[in-house]
């Protein structure tokens, strides 16, 4: 037996062709923030952030980047201690309550994301380009000075990581300590270069 089906409208083809390339185009972003968390998982893990912040290198073990549980995590840097803090995305305790824009500026400029404006930053002259007049600086060891030379998509990989990738853990850790400029004189262009980096060859290179 024969049925025939009454043609769909071209409303109802415009609507499911729609649907369509939604669908895909939402696939097609899931795989893209998929692709950026594995990014930032990947460079998380060969920058040993782990060793000082928990977990070492294995994603599964306890405590995976939730900061410092006993005083074999802490530094002392002269007078003052160092403390490893919770990078997991808890509100709390962790950088939950930061913006990966916040958290991107403490990996390119080494700024305190809890006194850093969630802003985007163009320069590295305090009071210029949106860089604080006074700035905070994340203590040491922190080897930011390192990783700001690493690429804007690389930055925010992680940031996205940190923000989207792992579980939330409460773990409040003590501030460290510093000294009441927030080490703004250890972190000058004769101390730790300028970033960007001199174009290349510079005088020590060939």
């Amino acid at each position: 037996m024969n049925v025939d089906f009454p043609a769909p409208s071209p409303s109802a083809v415009a609507a499911l062709a729609f649907l369509a390339v939604a669908l895909g185009a939402g696939d097609a972003g899931a795989q893209a923030d998929r692709a950026k968390l594995l990014a930032g998982r990947a460079l998380v893990l060969s920058h040993a952030c782990g060793d000082c912040h928990g977990g070492g290198n294995n994603p599964a073990a306890d405590g995976f980047l939730a900061g410092m549980r006993d005083t074999t995590q802490q530094f002392r840097i002269g007078p003052f201690i160092t403390r490893p803090r919770n990078l997991t995305p808890d509100n709390t305790t962790g950088l939950g309550r930061f913006s990966e824009r916040q958290i991107f500026n403490a990996l390119r400029f080494g700024l305190r994301p809890g006194e850093t404006a969630d802003i985007e930053i163009t320069g590295t002259m305090p009071g210029q380009g949106n860089f604080p007049l006074h700035p905070k600086y994340l203590a040491p060891p922190m080897p930011w000075p390192a990783w700001r030379h690493m690429t804007d998509e690389e930055l925010w990989a992680i940031a996205a990581y940190l923000k989207g990738g792992l579980k939330p853990v409460r773990n409040q850790v003590q501030d460290s300590d510093g000294p009441p400029d927030f080490w703004a004189s250890e972190y000058t262009v004769e101390k730790i270069g300028a970033w960007p980096a001199v174009a290349y060859p510079a005088a020590s290179e060939k």
